[in-house]
């Protein structure tokens, strides 16, 4: 217990040192979580990973959740099926199929109001040693951000993906740019996104849900 509140304790300060270099980042809430994680990673002398504008596949992870809080942490926790990164998301997003390459890391948070990046990352998706050991996990290479609202408001959804793919040539996009796919923002697209919000009016089909026994918080896990 002692161990994990040293590491929050230097993660709250880590956080609070990247939040000025957050400001030079685009005008994209998705690429500042990015840039507050590796800023992060790289104070714990770990690598910076490449922001792979083919893992927008976060924003369809979202979206699989329909705007259900409680399908995130709990008792009642829900994941995507994995067959879906194939027969749903990739072409959603426009990612090359046979590209994909393994997840090697998920975080999901859950807010009811919404709230900067530095903010999410240091009280929602970092809450216990679970997320710290994802966050620092040696074998990522790459990652992925993606935000979203729902019905126009909250409550409001963060995704991070990690992945070990080789940075430009796992999770490829179909024609070099990624499918903007409204609402959300996701990172790695160099462009300003501020659609986090509006989720459309007319129901998302639903996906298949795998149920998952292990979570971070009750709006916070990582796979």
């Amino acid at each position: 217990m002692a161990t994990l509140f040293l590491k929050l304790s230097l993660l709250f300060v880590s956080v609070s040192a990247s939040i000025h270099n957050v400001v030079r980042v685009t005008d994209n809430p998705a690429d500042q979580l990015v840039a507050v994680l590796n800023s992060n990673r790289t104070a714990h002398k770990g690598s910076s990973l490449y922001d792979n504008p083919g893992l927008a596949i976060a924003l369809q992870y979202i979206k699989a959740y329909q705007g259900d809080c409680g399908a995130v942490g709990g008792a009642d926790a829900k994941k995507p099926a994995e067959s879906e990164f194939a027969e749903t998301f990739a072409p959603a997003c426009g990612v090359t199929v046979s590209t994909l390459t393994p997840i090697t890391g998920r975080l999901l948070g859950c807010q009811s109001k919404y709230v900067d990046p530095a903010e999410v990352f240091s009280e929602v998706l970092m809450k216990n040693s679970k997320s710290l050991d994802i966050l620092y996990n040696k074998n990522h290479t790459e990652v992925g951000a993606a935000v979203s609202g729902t019905d126009g408001g909250s409550p409001y959804f963060w995704c991070v993906l990690f992945s070990n793919g080789k940075p430009n040539s796992s999770f490829a996009l179909e024609g070099g740019v990624a499918k903007v796919t409204r609402p959300g923002c996701f990172s790695g697209a160099n462009d300003e996104c501020s659609g986090a919000s509006n989720w459309p009016t007319r129901p998302l089909g639903l996906w298949p849900y795998a149920t998952s026994a292990s979570f971070l918080l009750m709006y916070a896990f990582g796979l």
